[in-house]
């Protein structure tokens, strides 16, 4: 399985103190009272170990900017200020899952904690290249994690974020002769789930498909089971759906085999087995 990893921004030059760092991770949150950190400096590259329970996470930094050609991957749906801020920043560590636990969700969920801390170091966003998304580091720090009703758990926060706004993403795209907007995620195979997409008739419907996407993701994952071409769903009470592979003339949508494109079909073309069990 390919080692889940987040990237994070800084807007200047980044050093990390063990001991900062630990205090930091352990204020997170409860469940890191038992955190160990490791950080060293060669050549001005930051190397650096952060391990509790089953987690354990490398850092690596360096103090120049993230691949612009990436970055703009990750962030073209910023509103613009922090999109500003985001293509101006001077440093980016990356952070590498290595631990033992065996759920990809939950590796990202670690991540997302890690990054969280980082954004108590100054980090401003936080990238998932793997799937064309991003999120402001500082709504991962848990600094808005109390209320004047009530504490909500910032790992619980982490669990319930919809997967397509980091852990894997949903992005937009026109293809020149074709009408209307394609639609997909991107990622979600890192997760076990295959990536989605639609051909919707404009920018106006993205909310509509992306909570089809994650209605569906969320179906996969409760269930356990898998999605394949020809598989057909009942998303509501008047909405039928079909899974198909690309066609060889949909270039646009890449080569990726674990693809699914959905389209709208009639009650009677509804198959009675709408996905496989999970082995």
């Amino acid at each position: 399985m390919k080692k889940l990893t987040l990237q994070i921004l800084f807007p200047e030059t980044c050093r990390l103190d063990a001991e900062q760092v630990i205090e930091a991770f352990r204020s997170y949150h409860r469940s890191m009272s038992d955190v160990q950190c490791e950080i060293a400096y060669r050549e001005g590259i930051l190397l650096g170990t952060v391990w509790w329970g089953k987690h354990v996470i490398m850092l690596s930094g360096f103090d120049v900017p993230y691949p612009p050609s990436e970055l703009e991957a990750c962030v073209a749906y910023y509103a613009e200020e922090l999109k500003q801020r985001a293509r101006s920043h001077k440093a980016h560590v990356f952070l590498h899952y290595s631990g033992q636990e065996p759920s990809p969700f939950e590796q990202y969920v670690a991540l997302a904690a890690a990054a969280g801390v980082m954004a108590r170091f100054g980090a401003i966003v936080v990238l998932n290249a793997s799937g064309h998304t991003s999120f402001p580091a500082a709504a991962l720090s848990g600094s808005d994690s109390k209320s004047d009703m009530m504490e909500r758990d910032i790992m619980d926060l982490l669990r319930t974020l919809p997967l397509s706004t980091l852990y894997c993403g949903f992005v937009k795209g026109e293809v020149s002769g074709i009408p209307g907007v394609w639609m997909r995620t991107c990622g979600a195979p890192l997760l076990g789930l295959p990536d989605l997409a639609a051909h919707a008739t404009g920018n106006h419907e993205s909310e509509r498909y992306f909570a089809m996407f994650e209605n569906i993701f969320g179906y996969l994952r409760d269930t356990g089971a898998r999605l394949a071409a020809g598989d057909t769903m009942q998303s509501d009470e008047e909405e039928y759906l079909r899974f198909r592979a690309p066609k060889t003339d949909e270039w646009y949508l890449g080569s990726d085999a674990d693809l699914l494109v959905i389209e709208f079909i009639g009650p009677n073309e509804i198959n009675r087995t709408i996905a496989h069990t999970r082995a």
